[in-house]
């Protein structure tokens, strides 16, 4: 039986199917319907962490000044007239709402039918409120942030049962330059007034505000690069113009690399950069100008690599040597490449690597693709042929205290064996 079907035609015994589904897994008997595999990931998530099905927990909301902080520097702001154009036409018929939450699972808007809003409050479900899933459990918020991918949450799918009577569907919503998770969009409502075509809906709603964001991004290279083009022009040696996160407008006399690394706290002057070495930097409208210094190359040194995928969703690395300290955050697919590389130090050939990640040695172009793009910003602490860590740099990994916490939306065998492993010191 699919239940999530079987909503669509008849929700009082939908409901009524998920909740034995529901009580039966949590007393640890066998259940005569299987809950989507989706499901039940997350409500095994929510055992490990301790999240009480009968207790209705929910952190304090953060205050409206911290509300609207968050929303100036979030770059959903953006894409809000997409979602809301895409998802809020029909609201007040269809009797749902539309919420966006950041990458902390902090709720920054919720817009749509006013008595929906209403019970939303009933549920702590208000603007400023945390719903990462290992906080208010299985949720539409929370479990697409931890899957990164678009999930629908049935009735008492919820793991708490204060919301069985909810249903929504959301979609992460990611940096379309590097993959960085920047939030979620999630429909929510009753659930009779919620249909299983509905998570298609919300799925498509957010393809289109990511690649409103390429477009914009790319408008504003376009504009840098039109700033940078005299300016180049008349320069003799190696330089770059990069937007304010490093992404690259334009190259003179260098080959072009994509991103450069960039200190947040970048000003003018001179400056050690990861993979350029001793740079000249100067403001540009938009950006930034770097000279590349051809007398005196950044020397790479001992270097020390902190491959931190303790955090959820927050997965990073840290590098300290000779060109200074700094720190990238991960996508899901660049966390699961340097982990396995931080697990073989000797290295691994792109085959190799194709079949630790997707069971398939023969995708290797898909491997050295994405090796590419982690060397510009490792640079000579990522060496290949084979792909390995720099024989002189400190490598260390901070991993989660239980095993199936780490990167637990990976579908990698490599990882997944992992996952099956008992936890252990």
């Amino acid at each position: 039986m699919d239940v999530t079907h079987l909503a669509a035609v008849d929700t009082t015994r939908a409901a009524r199917v998920l909740g034995e589904i529901r009580s039966a897994r949590l007393s640890g008997q066998p259940s005569a319907v299987a809950p989507r595999p989706v499901i039940e990931q997350s409500w095994e998530r929510m055992l490990r962490s301790g999240v009480d099905p009968d207790h209705d927990v929910r952190a304090d909301p953060l205050s409206r000044e911290e509300v609207q902080r968050r929303r100036e520097r979030s770059a959903l702001r953006h894409v809000l007239p997409v979602l809301r154009e895409g998802l809020l036409a029909t609201a007040d018929v269809a009797h749902h709402i539309m919420v966006v939450a950041d990458e902390d699972g902090r709720v920054l808007w919720r817009e749509g039918s006013a008595a929906v809003l209403r019970r939303a409050d009933g549920l702590g479900f208000e603007l400023g409120a945390d719903w990462r899933e290992d906080v208010v459990g299985t949720n539409g918020v929370g479990t697409p942030a931890v899957v990164r991918r678009p999930v629908q949450v049935f009735a008492s799918e919820h793991f708490v049962r204060s919301q069985a009577g909810w249903t929504c569907a959301g979609a992460p919503l990611t940096d379309p330059r590097d993959g960085r998770l920047l939030g979620v969009v999630d429909v929510s409502g009753p659930l009779e007034t919620m249909h299983p075509a509905t998570l298609a809906w919300v799925g498509s709603v957010a393809k289109l505000a990511e690649a409103r964001l390429r477009e914009m991004h790319t408008e504003a290279l376009e504009r840098l690069r039109a700033v940078a083009a005299p300016v180049l022009a008349r320069l003799g040696g190696r330089a770059l113009a990069v937007d304010a996160d490093g992404w690259t407008a334009a190259v003179s006399g260098m080959p072009y690399v994509r991103r450069v690394f960039l200190p947040k706290s970048l000003s003018a002057g001179a400056c050690r950069l990861p993979a350029l070495g001793l740079c000249a930097v100067e403001p540009l409208a938009g950006g930034w100008l770097l000279r590349v210094a051809d007398d005196e190359r950044a020397p790479r040194g001992s270097s020390r690599i902190v491959l931190d995928l303790s955090r959820p969703r927050r997965w990073s690395v840290e590098v300290t040597g000779g060109a200074g300290s700094w720190t990238r955050e991960l996508s899901p697919r660049h966390a699961e490449l340097l982990y396995l590389l931080a697990v073989h130090r000797s290295g691994r050939s792109a085959a190799g690597l194709a079949a630790d990640v997707f069971g398939d040695p023969a995708r290797r172009v898909t491997v050295r693709a994405e090796m590419s793009r982690v060397r510009r910003y490792l640079g000579a602490l990522l060496e290949h042929r084979p792909y390995r860590f720099a024989e002189d740099a400190e490598v260390e990994v901070v991993l989660p205290d239980d095993p199936r916490d780490l990167l637990p939306h990976s579908a990698a065998p490599a990882v997944r064996r992992r996952h099956t492993r008992a936890p252990g010191p």
